[in-house]
């Protein structure tokens, strides 16, 4: 890096942490603030020569690999002071001194942040397209220096074992592209941005060679942890090449819009005419043809309206929500009047050749990626074709997941309606290890995401339905709200599944507005690995599913579950009960074997058993899984669906549970009625443990907890019927001059 980044200290921030080096030297790891950015290097050399920054800064750097194999000499620009070699490295490995002038890396233990709270604020939405502004013109400023990492001083400290996070920059080469993102990733992250100053002229290699070298290092310190490449257009060409090269390396790859399509793309007509202008012709002195030329390239690539709807509240007033969108929209104007200055006209050419080069170089070596893959492609990309680049991935890939967004632009990381840590969470991408744990890698939802989970997502059916819940005290007495389930855990609660899981959604944010508790789904292993999964292409209300806690069905999930005192919620009946048949409403489809009752004892849990109705005041259920079966080319299509990838459980059952296929029944909707729910008196199994080994005894509890299931929704079905808001329409007037929606009286217990 340059004197600027390396060398100046400044007294905004400055830590020195000591490690070990050769006799007669000092090394520290340095973290010197600079305006919105974090330069971070590592010294070894004499401390009084740290400071002296009149030297032309100019060196090599010999590494040694520490995989065993033989060694391979890695080259990286330096300084030299008074003939000492000064190592410069970034992020949780540097390098110390092996002795006969080799170099190894070593690991700095760092500690981490604390682990997150429930409902925590990850800051979304508090920057914009215009912080973005702001930061790009502190960083494009010419310093000599060549491309570099630097970590957000926003990003903060991220919680204990975090990954590696990397960010390959698209076309402008800043590294402020997921500035949108920072405070989010930050919390779980190790973030780390690749800033490529304007006048660089680095190619395609070099730039690879360069994140090469910072991956093969980070994963030298961490073999065990993967470590995330986040490529925005160019940058995912980048990202590509190096898991090509590097196949035997843990990587996480999430390509946004990549440009492995510029030979379909909007640029490639645009790059003669650029190279027709002599060189050094800067765009302002050409304020007609060149300004529209770039505008064109530039200004088509994201939607300017998603942009402005970053942090505007969905739950805002119609004239507050438009006042707010047309302030944010006021603010993008020194967006575009700034790009001249990101991309010149010699950079836009520069980068524009740097894309074809790399759009070749990549494509020639997908066949090589082994690595995890997940690609965001924007559907309203009017630069590349990233939808239909992004299917064309997903075949070539072997390990590829894609998630197209409908109403977005190429500049999906700076616009509304996509923030990338819920997408990486709801596609089950986070881990910290070298597989998924749904447990230990699991990461608590945040405010932001609660809000558009049920004021977005399943606002409508939350206001439609307007639950009203109940529980029994220890003696017996029904109260209204939750008072009766206890705020320990671990609890496990069993009860009935309504049509398509229709009770999930208020269940769910009942217990987190009233108790403030995470109640942890166990749901169908389709909607995690099988077709269902695989065959979804837009994040949809199963990912959602996922952020919010659920996780595929099996003795190993509940049991883990159940281990760290979490609050479980289990359906015996499964999809059986969800996707049940004409005239079955309310009836259970639950397995002979009590063997959640055995779980619950072995960690002394309290099983709460409740009912849940009101399905039949939203929809009937006018076509199913028999009408299906009468029709020759959906009865052939389904079985093929299920042969060729469905998951399958309960395949060694018998009966009507063993029925557990998916589909979706034809249904007429109703005028919305009421959701309700009774959660029945609370069975503990604390000192029960005589439960795990005595099947006798274990399913008398489990049949006294099917028995007050089917108590709790008889005494609804009966008691609904005194209830004077059950209709929507009485709901509507009540709340026109009273209560919020959970506040909407109803039967008394």
């Amino acid at each position: 890096g340059s004197n600027k980044f390396l060398w100046q200290v400044v007294p905004i921030e400055f830590e020195v942490a000591r490690f070990c080096g050769q006799p007669g030297t000092f090394g520290y790891k340095v973290y010197c603030s600079f305006s919105r950015r974090v330069m971070a290097c590592a010294v070894t050399c004499p401390v009084w020569h740290c400071f002296g920054i009149n030297k032309k800064p100019r060196f090599r750097v010999r590494a040694e690999r520490l995989d065993g194999n033989d060694l391979s000499v890695v080259s990286t620009d330096g300084v030299s002071v008074k003939e000492t070699t000064v190592p410069v490295v970034v992020g949780r490995g540097y390098l110390v001194d092996g002795g006969n002038g080799s170099l190894k890396s070593r690991i700095e233990k760092k500690m981490g942040g604390e682990e997150l709270e429930l409902l925590w604020d990850d800051g979304y939405g508090t920057n914009t397209v215009k912080d973005y502004v702001d930061a790009a013109k502190d960083m494009i400023k010419p310093d000599g220096g060549p491309p570099r990492w630097f970590c957000p001083v926003e990003c903060g400290r991220p919680i204990k074992d975090s990954p590696l996070l990397l960010f390959l920059p698209g076309l402008d080469g800043v590294g402020m592209g997921l500035i949108l993102h920072h405070k989010p990733l930050g919390k779980v992250f190790e973030v780390q941005c690749l800033h490529i100053p304007v006048h660089d002229r680095t190619p395609f290699e070099g730039l690879v060679t360069l994140v090469e070298e910072t991956v093969r290092l980070e994963h030298a310190s961490r073999l065990n942890c993967p470590i995330y490449l986040v490529g925005d257009s160019l940058g995912g060409c980048l990202a590509l090449a190096v898991a090509a090269r590097n196949p035997s390396i843990d990587l996480v790859m999430i390509l946004v819009n990549p440009a492995t399509s510029l030979g379909r793309s909007r640029l490639q007509p645009f790059l003669p005419i650029l190279e027709a202008f002599p060189d050094g012709l800067h765009v302002r002195t050409i304020p007609f043809l060149l300004s529209l030329v770039i505008a064109f390239v530039l200004m088509r690539s994201g939607e300017p309206l998603k942009m402005a709807e970053v942090g505007v509240e969905g739950g805002l007033l119609p004239k507050q929500k438009i006042e707010r969108i047309s302030s944010n929209l006021t603010a993008l104007l020194p967006f575009y009047s700034g790009l001249a200055d990101i991309l010149p006209t010699e950079t836009l050419i520069w980068k524009l050749k740097l894309i074809k080069s790399a759009s070749a170089y990549t494509n020639s070596r997908l066949h090589a990626v082994k690595a995890e893959v997940l690609v965001l492609a924007s559907d309203k990309d009017h630069l590349f074709p990233s939808g239909e680049e992004a299917l064309r991935l997903k075949k070539l890939l072997p390990n590829c997941m894609i998630r197209i967004f409908k109403d977005n632009g190429h500049t999906l990381l700076m616009e509304d309606s996509m923030n990338l840590l819920t997408v990486i969470k709801g596609t089950c991408k986070y881990r910290r290890s070298k597989s998924h744990d749904f447990t230990k890698d699991f990461l608590p939802p945040s405010m932001s995401e609660y809000r558009y989970t049920f004021n977005n997502v399943f606002g409508f059916l939350n206001f439609a339905s307007c639950s009203s819940l109940f529980s029994t005290m220890e003696n017996g007495k029904i109260v209204k709200g939750l008072a009766g389930v206890p705020d320990e855990g671990p609890v496990l609660l069993v009860g009935n599944h309504m049509l398509l899981g229709m009770d999930l959604s208020s269940l769910c944010e009942a217990f987190l507005r009233e108790k403030k508790i995470l109640v942890r789904g166990v749901a169908h292993p389709e909607l995690f690995w099988g077709n269902f999964h695989t065959s979804s292409n837009v994040f949809n209300f199963f990912d959602l599913m996922k952020v919010m806690g659920a996780m595929p069905v099996s003795p190993k999930s509940l049991l883990k579950a159940l281990s760290t005192n979490s609050h479980v919620l289990l359906y015996p009946g499964g999809a059986r009960e969800a996707l049940h048949r004409k005239g079955e409403a309310y009836k259970l489809f639950w397995p002979n074997q009590p063997e959640f009752v055995r779980f619950a004892a072995q960690f002394g849990a309290t099983i709460v058993p409740f009912g849940a109705v009101g399905e039949d005041d939203m929809a009937k259920v006018v076509f199913d899984y028999y009408d299906y079966m009468k029709i020759p080319m959906l009865n052939d299509r389904i079985k093929e669906v299920i042969r060729s990838g469905g998951v399958q459980i309960r395949d060694k059952a018998k009966g009507e549970v063993a029925s557990q296929e998916i589909f979706i029944p034809g249904m007429i909707p109703k005028i919305p009625g009421r959701f309700y729910y009774l959660f029945g008196k609370p069975i503990k199994l604390k000192g029960r443990e005589d439960l795990v080994e005595n099947r006798e005894s274990a399913n008398e509890v489990y049949l006294q907890a099917k028995a007050e299931v089917e108590r709790c929704i008889g005494y609804l079905l009966k008691k609904r019927e005194e209830d004077p808001f059950r209709s929507i329409i009485n709901r509507l007037i009540y709340r026109t001059f009273h209560a919020p929606l959970h506040q909407v009286p109803s039967f008394k217990p």
